[in-house]
C-alpha cells in the first residue's frame, strides 16, 4: 500500500497512476510492494530531518527510511517540494519528471541500489531513466 503525505499545500495531480507505477517497478524488481509513506513538505522540514537523522547540515530533495523486510519494500519517503522545484529548473526538466525521479529514487534504494561512489551514481540513473520511460509510457 502506498500513502500519501502532505505538510505543505503541495498535492500530486494523480495518486492512482502513480501508486500503480511504483508498485509495477517493485514487482518488475521481484520485490513486493509492502508499505511506502510518501511525506511532502518544504525545505525547512526536510532539513530538519536530515540535521536530526543523518547529521547532515544540508538542504536536499530526498529522505528516503528503510523498513524493508527481504523482498518486503517498506518505509518513509520525505520529499521538499521546494528543492525539486529548484532542481528541475536547474537541470532544464518539467517539475513532474523531477518529482517522478526523486519518488523512484527512494524506492530503488529499498531494492538495494544505491548512490555513494560514482559508479552506484550510474547505475542509480540509469534505473530512474528506466523507471521514469515506463510511466511516460504508461501515461500514453
Amino acid at each position: 500500500m502506498i500513502t500519501f503525505n502532505y505538510e505543505t499545500d503541495f498535492k500530486l495531480k494523480d495518486e492512482k497512476s502513480l501508486e500503480n507505477w511504483i508498485n509495477k517497478i517493485v514487482i518488475d524488481k521481484g520485490f513486493e510492494l509492502g508499505e511506502i509513506n510518501y511525506i511532502f513538505c518544504d525545505d525547512v522540514y526536510l532539513h530538519k530531518l536530515n540535521v536530526e537523522f543523518l547529521e547532515h547540515d544540508t538542504l536536499t530533495d530526498v529522505i528516503s527510511f528503510d523498513n524493508s523486510l527481504g523482498k518486503l519494500i517498506n518505509g518513509d519517503i520525505y520529499i521538499s517540494v521546494e528543492r525539486v522545484e529548484d532542481n528541475a529548473n536547474d537541470f532544464k526538466v518539467s517539475f513532474d519528471d523531477e518529482l517522478h525521479r526523486v519518488m523512484i529514487h527512494g524506492v530503488l534504494h529499498y531494492m538495494g541500489f544505491k548512490d555513494k561512489s560514482e559508479e552506484e551514481k550510474e547505475e542509480m540513473r540509469s534505473e530512474e531513466n528506466k523507471a521514469l520511460s515506463l510511466f511516460n509510457l504508461e501515461k500514453k
